[in-house]
């Protein structure tokens, strides 16, 4: 899941020109889709190459305190977006209404929901965090995204940007990977869940001028991943070194 925070026409254009056969997911940031021009041309760039395009879930999460879904939901639909992020990072929802909307939403439109506060300092425990990921699954949602923010310094990531490791293990002992897009934003991030999980793991809040590098951690094209997908009798008496950039 690759984010644009305001993309021109002509950005949005390059990216798809270098990368659209390897974003599934394009989120138009927080809320920047009220902000950008022609966006509705914008939208019907992506979902001609293949993305399925949504809005940040901040801006669901606007919405919805106001009292306003119906508006939110014309928007979108008048702006082609047939995919929508129920979270609630910024503002509780109870955990059943949300499920609840999940499960309403789904029928018209293609959900992911966001489990994990923006806040830092507020800790889920694992269970929460797996009952809540479970629920929302089973309400509809095609995908549940591990919150962790732009920045990538919580959810699950501690405030340095290290992973919680203890949280991620739990919860994929209770949920399945194919079923979790973990927001990604930072390279060591990308790198240590792909040494983790393997080189199909799904990722998300990624840079459109990072797309094509992460398809090269992917791989075990750059320093950081080289020797994670060297066959091991290519890897004898060759010593590793770490990459700077």
């Amino acid at each position: 899941m690759v984010m644009d925070k305001g993309l021109s026409l002509r950005q949005a254009e390059d990216l798809i020109s270098v990368a659209a056969d390897k974003v599934d997911f394009l989120k138009l940031g927080f809320g920047t889709s009220l902000f950008t021009p022609d966006l509705a041309a914008k939208v019907k760039l992506y979902r001609e190459a293949g993305m399925d395009v949504y809005c940040g879930g901040t801006l669901f999460e606007a919405f919805l305190v106001r009292n306003s879904l119906d508006d939110y939901l014309k928007f979108i639909d008048d702006m082609g977006i047939g995919c929508l992020e129920i979270s609630d990072g910024s503002m509780v929802i109870d955990h059943d209404y949300k499920c609840e909307l999940i499960q309403r939403l789904s029928k018209d439109f293609k959900v992911l929901s966001e489990v994990g506060s923006k806040e830092e300092g507020i800790l889920i425990s694992p269970a929460k965090w797996i009952r809540m990921m479970r629920n929302e699954l089973d309400a509809g949602s095609v995908k549940v995204i591990a919150e962790a923010r732009e920045s990538g310094t919580v959810g699950i990531y501690r405030p340095n940007g290290s992973a919680h490791t203890q949280l991620i293990r739990k919860i994929l002992a209770n949920v399945a990977l194919e079923d979790i897009l973990w927001e990604a934003p930072k390279k060591a991030q990308q790198v240590w869940f792909i040494k983790q999980f393997g080189a199909n793991v799904n990722l998300g809040n990624i840079g459109p001028a990072d797309v094509i590098p992460l398809e090269c951690l992917r791989v075990g094209l750059r320093g950081d991943t080289f020797f994670h997908f060297l066959p091991e009798e290519l890897k004898q008496g060759v010593q590793p070194v770490d990459e700077e950039a």
